[in-house]
């Protein structure tokens, strides 16, 4: 698909099947293995290499890749995501012979275009009529044919104003809207991109999705690196998750997105525990969430249960006890509060000086996504507060992005009623 196409068709087109299994291979990735070299002492002055020319110098190994393989079929959208320092950069610049494996082989059919930086081989001398066609004669396209698609680029790009102005005087914006615009240019059978969904203001971004929206139904194979999971799971046929230099998961881009959510969380964050609160009557020992298999929990997925649990000891021979949580999000905003008075038995509520009181509250989660605090109020039932504890516990709750405070179990119906007639 060219930047012409991409003006004269700008609306998307509708669902595109993913290529079937027994669609030719373009990509064949078995067992890559990458590893660098870090030093572990820096050198940073002439004079200290001239000083100690043989010195012996450390390197701890990084392991970036370890045994990757996979396939991707012609005509697919592939996706490949992964936190900061997984691998999944590596293996783009693997796929486009930047770097070069260590063992392993990487097969592909076909002429190959990568995107792994929008801009990189501009000359910020010349103007950006001078760049398009550079750069486009680089991605093999004739001078005489480059020339042809000049004008659809620059409109493509929203530049028609200052194509004649140099590079050196475009902003960053104005920048990579004509870095995309080249890149639409690419008449290549397999696409490697890196990161460039987030480009220009929100109507340019809208006309790049259209944009990729048609190089899906042309039958490109594209192979897209992104953070970006919205993007995922609406481009792309299957994606794959990386880690630690492995492939966690290989599959459906929901699937993936949110294995990919959960991972980020599990890694930013250990359990929080409220320091031990006390006061005359009563010490809070512990609060936590737990999980079905009663092991602790920082981060929760939308949707599954909350189960939060609480210890706590007894000073004093007390009548009885009300124990409540309130709920709130990352902004203070109390979202609900629930409750119960500690029952020691059928007869009686009273509670002796030592012992423990534990609670189990579980609690349906229909929180959107963010961090969330609860604080925990332990009262005498005949005199009041014992103990307050502010933001005894935090946690938080992932899953994909939704406006509001909660999103509530429901059913929507809607009906259409014939046309009348006379």
């Amino acid at each position: 698909m060219t930047a012409d196409d991409a003006i004269a068709n700008p609306s998307p087109p509708g669902p595109v099947a993913a290529p079937g299994a027994d669609a030719p291979l373009a990509i064949e990735v078995k067992d890559l293995h990458k590893s660098f070299r870090i030093p572990t002492q820096r050198v940073d002055s002439l004079k200290e290499r001239a000083v100690r020319p043989f010195a012996a110098r450390e390197y701890r190994e990084l392991r970036a890749l370890d045994g990757v393989s996979f396939e991707i079929r012609r005509g697919e959208f592939f996706g490949i995501v992964g936190r900061n320092g997984s691998g999944k950069s590596t293996l783009l610049k693997l796929l486009a012979s930047i770097y070069r494996a260590d063992s392993g082989t990487i097969r592909m059919a076909g002429r190959l275009a990568p995107f792994i930086e929008l801009g990189v081989g501009f000359n910020h001398d010349l103007t950006a009529r001078e760049n398009v066609v550079l750069n486009g004669v680089m991605m093999g396209l004739t001078p005489k044919e480059m020339r042809r698609r000049l004008d659809a680029v620059i409109e493509f790009a929203e530049l028609s104003e200052f194509a004649n102005l140099k590079l050196k005087n475009y902003s960053s914006g104005m920048l990579v809207r004509l870095a995309f615009a080249v890149m639409m240019e690419a008449d290549a059978d397999v696409l490697l991109i890196d990161e460039v969904l987030a480009v220009g203001d929100a109507a340019f971004q809208q006309k790049c999705s259209d944009a990729f929206h048609e190089m899906k139904a042309a039958g490109k194979t594209i192979v897209l690196v992104t953070h970006e999971m919205g993007a995922v799971e609406e481009y792309c046929h299957r994606a794959m998750l990386i880690g630690d230099g492995r492939i966690q998961h290989l599959g459906e881009p929901a699937e993936v997105g949110r294995r990919y959510l959960k991972l980020n969380f599990e890694a930013a964050s250990n359990t929080n525990v409220a320091e031990t609160a006390l006061s005359d009557e009563v010490t809070l020992l512990d609060i936590w969430i737990e999980n079905p298999a009663g092991e602790r929990l920082a981060n929760i997925e939308h949707g599954d249960e909350i189960r939060l649990r609480l210890e706590l000891e007894v000073k004093r021979d007390l009548p009885g006890l009300y124990v409540g949580f309130v709920l709130a999000n990352a902004d203070g905003l109390g979202i609900f509060e629930v409750g119960a008075t500690v029952k020691q038995d059928s007869d009686s509520y009273a509670i002796a000086a030592g012992e423990q009181v534990r609670v189990k509250a579980d609690l349906q989660n229909q929180l959107v996504p963010g961090r969330y605090f609860v604080d925990c109020s332990v009262n005498n039932i005949q005199s009041g507060i014992s103990l307050y504890a502010h933001n005894a516990l935090d946690f938080v709750v992932f899953g994909p992005q939704a406006h509001g405070l909660v999103v509530p179990s429901h059913t929507i119906e809607t009906t259409v009623d014939g046309g009348r007639n006379g």
